[in-house]
């Protein structure tokens, strides 16, 4: 007897070309999710209420207006709702790393090894206070003024900065871009918070990119000279930027990869591969830092940062209806993705392939005390998390091509949605909230 279809169930794809249709076309993907033209779930027949009052009663639930006894008309004075985890208190927030999301309460996290720091200074100023490997950075080279070394304290400095960065990643999104998106015209929950989520990539990745891109150019690696990240091996002394910089760029991921693996965020369907993308991530920035080998690191970091600066801002354009200003970013992201996560990353690659042997003789040892650790199975160690961030790469340059084609020859960019659900949220529900 043939099995009946189940219902719900997603149809399996038969190849892969099918696998493409379905991601690019997927509302939820974290990559091509904003340029999906997803329209608005239709209201169920038996519904009781007509279909503006039932759609308003969602709005309403859904943006917290109503929870807090915001009337309607004063809606849109009232500035874009707030979250309820905003308001779970302290000791929650403590207790289940609710302070991850919530800025109040990082910000007290924070306030506390300040003020310890601040208290032994003034009892004891003579001595080695212990919070300062929280708040600043240590191990600097006694013989070589200006230029500091790796030390186990700097995992302190990592875990400090990890609540640092949440709380300005969530003190921008709630006091900064969730505003300045309500006052542009974006109503919709789901659309403010990825506009503020591409808003604060924006800032961090344009940022970072820029300072990877000065310490690259205060190197002998600019730009991009493969043939030094070895043959000046091992790089054990850093200046004070470079140390902070690559400190600050690995707390910042460990502080993405806790949000994601706690599911602090609302997950997406494309959770698997973003998964592996912060794991790879992850597991190449601990491994430069450790070896000595950052200078490659600071490489991938620029190649990586300015990329999704670019996407970030045209997604960004995207949730405010600028079809052709969004096209026309979205195009320059095509070519700075192509061009740094692709071409600069292979040439990276190729380096690591075709230039491993530079690493001087007496350096090519596991030799902690030394500061090497490049014996000759290090290469392949460095060669495969590289290829594997290259294959995820491409996979989604594949779908990046497949929106770009479908703009230009399709015309099915415009009018494109966020990559969440509309939440049955009209879009000329900003128009009456006055």
């Amino acid at each position: 007897m043939a099995s009946r279809p189940t219902a719900g169930r997603r149809k399996r794809a038969s190849s892969v070309k099918e696998v493409i249709d379905q991601i690019v076309t997927d509302p939820d993907h974290h990559l091509t999710g904003a340029f999906v033209n997803t329209p608005p779930t239709p209201l169920s027949p038996l519904s009781p209420l007509p279909e503006r009052e039932v759609s308003s009663s969602k709005v309403a639930e859904k943006n917290g207006h109503a929870r807090i006894g915001v009337a309607r008309r004063n809606r849109a004075k009232a500035g874009p709702p707030q979250p309820d985890f905003l308001n779970k208190g302290l000791w929650h927030d403590l207790t289940s790393l609710n302070w991850v999301r919530v800025p109040t309460s990082a910000l007290f996290l924070m306030s506390i090894p300040v003020l310890l720091y601040l208290q032994w200074q003034i009892i004891s100023p003579n001595t080695v206070s212990p919070f300062k490997y929280l708040l600043m950075i240590q191990y600097p080279v006694e013989s070589d003024p200006g230029m500091y070394q790796k030390g186990y304290g700097d995992i302190a400095f990592l875990a400090y900065y990890i609540i640092v960065f949440s709380f300005i990643r969530q003190s921008l999104t709630f006091y900064v871009l969730r505003p300045l998106a309500w006052k542009l015209g974006i109503k919709k929950e789901a659309k403010l918070d990825r506009f503020a989520e591409q808003g604060y990539a924006i800032i961090y990745f344009g940022t970072s990119g820029a300072l990877g891109l000065w310490a690259m150019y205060h190197s002998p690696t600019w730009y991009f000279q493969g043939r030094h990240y070895f043959q000046d091996y091992p790089y054990w002394k850093m200046t004070k930027f470079m140390k902070s910089y690559y400190l600050l760029q690995f707390a910042y991921w460990l502080q993405q990869f806790l949000i994601l693996v706690l599911g602090l965020e609302k997950p997406r369907k494309d959770f698997t591969e973003l998964c592996i993308h912060h794991v790879v991530t992850l597991w190449l920035i601990n491994w430069s830092y450790v070896i000595n080998f950052t200078p490659i690191g600071n490489a991938v970091f620029i190649t990586m940062d300015v990329s999704d600066a670019f996407l970030a801002f045209a997604k960004c354009l995207n949730y405010l209806k600028l079809d052709t200003p969004s096209a026309v970013a979205f195009a320059w992201f095509t070519f700075v993705w192509g061009y740094g996560r692709h071409y600069l990353n292979l040439r990276i690659l190729w380096d690591v392939y075709h230039d491993f042997d530079l690493i001087p003789k007496w350096a090519q040892q596991w030799a902690p005390e030394a500061g090497t650790y490049l014996v000759s199975w290090m290469k392949w160690q460095i060669l495969i998390p590289l290829a594997i961030l290259q294959v995820v790469n491409l996979l989604w340059y594949v779908l990046i091509w497949r929106v770009l084609l479908r703009a230009l020859f399709q015309n099915k960019y415009a009018d494109e949605r966020s990559d969440d659900e509309d939440d049955g949220q009209p879009d000329d529900e900003k128009d009456n909230d006055d």
